[in-house]
């Protein structure tokens, strides 16, 4: 096996319970068992996860750097300590693709800034996904995270959205804690006009995967799916 070059290596992992072998190419599996530290979103998960990939890794041998929402500003900068000294360094998200609606990209924009390699990997990406399952446009879409939580804003934001999808011909992403989808859903159905397309992409790769497509006027003569607790992503589309 061939050493790995030193870099910052963007490693995705697997979308909830769907397993490595279908989600992961074999490259990422050599490249991973090479690596000895990690910068991880939860070093607990990272854990877990690097044992399904190969269970014979020595994990008590590995050296995790965490690096997340709640992380001090500087810690991006602290936790490619390895690669400045040589070291080829992963990089794992909590779910997808590593530094994609993820904290991850401070470490990447670090790495950049002291003129080191990034080496992004093959993997699953959820927003990707839910824009190939919709049929909406995928030449132009813009991806918008999480929505303001306060019912006028999050309106607000929504009719913003659906003006962008008309007047831009551009697909709109966004999504929401997967606790709080079927509000979602009701403030999309009683804010945007009939004829407004939304397409639902929920727990993409998992066994509880649905993505459905309709108009906002269809959506509301339709039993609300069973999204309750699924990670989602919402779409919206002129009509």
């Amino acid at each position: 096996m061939e050493a790995l070059a030193p870099a910052l290596y963007l490693i995705p992992v697997t979308l909830g319970d769907s397993g490595t072998d279908r989600m992961l190419p074999p490259y990422n599996r050599s490249v991973i068992v090479q690596l000895r530290h990690f910068i991880v979103e939860d070093i607990r998960s990272a854990r877990r996860f690097l044992k399904l990939v190969d269970r014979d890794i020595d994990i008590d041998a590995l050296t995790f750097y965490e690096l997340n929402e709640h992380s001090d500003p500087a810690a991006a900068g602290h936790c490619i300590a390895p690669l400045l000294k040589g070291e080829a360094m992963g990089l794992l998200s909590e779910a997808g693709c590593p530094a994609v609606a993820d904290p991850g990209a401070t470490a990447v924009a670090q790495a950049h800034a002291k003129g080191l390699p990034v080496v992004p990997l093959v993997g699953p990406s959820s927003i990707i996904m839910a824009v190939m399952g919709s049929g909406f446009n995928g030449q132009s879409f813009a991806f918008n995270g999480y929505l303001p939580v306060k019912d006028g804003e999050r309106a607000a934001k929504l009719r913003q959205l659906e003006r962008r999808a008309w007047s831009e011909d551009q697909t709109q992403l966004f999504i929401e804690a997967p606790y709080r989808n079927l509000k979602m859903l009701e403030a999309v159905l009683s804010v945007c006009r009939k004829d407004t397309q939304l397409c639902i992409a929920a727990g993409i790769t998992c066994s509880e995967e649905t993505i459905q497509t309709h108009t906002v006027a269809e959506w509301q003569k339709l039993p609300a799916p069973d999204i309750h607790k699924v990670p989602a992503i919402f779409l919206l589309y002129r009509g």
